[in-house]
């Protein structure tokens, strides 16, 4: 049977929503492993003796080289020369591989080691999502299939939250990390039986066909994705490693209180991002423009993200718990439409070099957020400081995607 090209189909294999259901627990995986020291950071700090500094070094460890495999366009390069799924799936071993062996480790320069492989495995990650779906699914499901993704990387801390908060708290933070890394491994098998086939993923790119890396930042595009989702990236990594600390330290909520909180503010942006991811797209189906329909969602719900700062100010804890789960579901609306304008924009040949670079630029935001805002919670003794920096950088992040990246249709290459 002939198949038709991504452009004319409207709807989906039953094969290809296997693949997209693995993509997203993949995606949720990823984001279980690289959050849950977080969860665990009182504790950890407490039976290591870390200062508040040495806790954001540990923290950021992850994306040091998480950052500079894609910045470097090692990770892109990766994924367009050689079968996209074996790559992603030798990622996966590494990343899950390194969290259980994290719970065996005694001494702080021996678990940021591991941290750092940690990010290597994950590096592949995004850059296989955009080959695989630039390469299978038309505009008008891509923003819903990315949405999906993304919902899984937002459910992952919610869920790791949760669990790893209720689970640490009976069982040790050792258990469940060796546990979670162990257990995760049983992904590769269904992975294995339903990965895509076919000369879209499995055969090696064309050097000559695949624009390089001059290429892409000789687009301004290319610049303001990056710098925009570096911004954005800020923000929710200030959330993801610092916000179980805050509400311990500075609200003296007991773990398993934290853990119900925070989770909650993790399922609210994952769900906010699949509605918003198939809305957008209904409305491109309905004929409006990419530039039209994906700015709209992202423009609104970075400029609303930034009730994160009145969180910290409100003394009433109801009313700051209102805003947080507020600002969680108008973060969603942007993050269900981000890589899809990177998906448009790069098209099919350079999906995944382009989204490599662009990721690498903007998890270094991974690095500058929990060393920065360690460094100034232990410099005021408070996070005031630290939430309205975040909340300027989700305000830049809309600037640049709604006015630096121009209109989002594939570049000539």
């Amino acid at each position: 049977m002939t198949v038709q090209p991504a452009a004319a189909r409207t709807n989906l294999s039953g094969r290809e929503w296997i693949v997209l259901a693995l993509l997203v627990v993949s995606g949720f995986l990823n984001y279980v492993d690289r959050a849950n020291l977080s969860v665990g950071a009182t504790n950890i700090q407490n039976e290591l003796h870390l200062s508040n500094v040495h806790l954001g070094l540990m923290l950021s460890a992850f994306f040091w080289t998480y950052a500079c495999f894609q910045l470097f366009a090692i990770a892109g390069w990766l994924v367009d020369r050689f079968n996209v799924c074996w790559v992603l799936a030798i990622g996966f071993f590494l990343w899950s591989g390194a969290t259980a062996v994290t719970g065996m480790a005694r001494v702080f320069g021996v678990m940021f080691a591991l941290r750092l492989v940690l990010g290597m495995g994950e590096s592949v990650a995004y850059p296989a999502y955009s080959r695989i779906l630039a390469n299978t699914f038309p505009e008008h499901h891509r923003g819903f299939a990315n949405a999906l993704i993304d919902a899984g990387t937002k459910a992952g801390p919610a869920l790791g939250t949760l669990l790893g908060g209720l689970l640490m708290a009976r069982f040790g933070w050792r258990a469940f990390f060796v546990a979670l890394g162990a257990g995760t491994l049983l992904w590769l098998v269904p992975w294995y039986i339903w990965m895509p086939r076919g000369k879209g993923v499995e055969s090696r790119e064309d050097p000559s066909s695949v624009p390089d890396v001059i290429d892409i930042l000789r687009q301004r595009p290319a610049w303001f994705t990056a710098i925009g989702l570096f911004c954005s990236n800020y923000f929710w990594y200030f959330l993801i490693t610092w916000l179980p600390a805050y509400f311990e330290k500075e609200r003296h909520f007991p773990k398993t209180r934290m853990a119900y909180i925070v989770s909650m503010a993790f399922f609210a942006t994952a769900l906010s991002s699949a509605a918003s991811g198939w809305l957008s797209d209904r409305w491109i189906a309905r004929g409006a423009t990419p530039t039209r329909a994906r700015k709209t969602f992202a423009g609104t719900g970075l400029v609303l993200s930034t009730m994160i700062l009145p969180v910290c100010i409100v003394r009433d804890e109801h009313l700051a718990m209102a805003l947080l789960m507020l600002t969680s579901l108008s973060f969603g609306l942007f993050t269900a439409n981000s890589f899809a304008m990177t998906q448009t924009l790069a098209g099919p040949r350079a999906a995944g070099k382009w989204t490599g670079l662009q990721n690498g630029v903007a998890n270094l935001a991974g690095v500058a957020a929990p060393w920065l805002t360690g460094w100034v919670v232990q410099e005021t003794g408070e996070f005031y400081l630290a939430f309205v920096i975040a909340a300027a950088m989700v305000l830049a992040a809309a600037a640049c995607f709604v006015i630096g990246i121009g209109p989002i249709r594939q570049v000539e290459w």
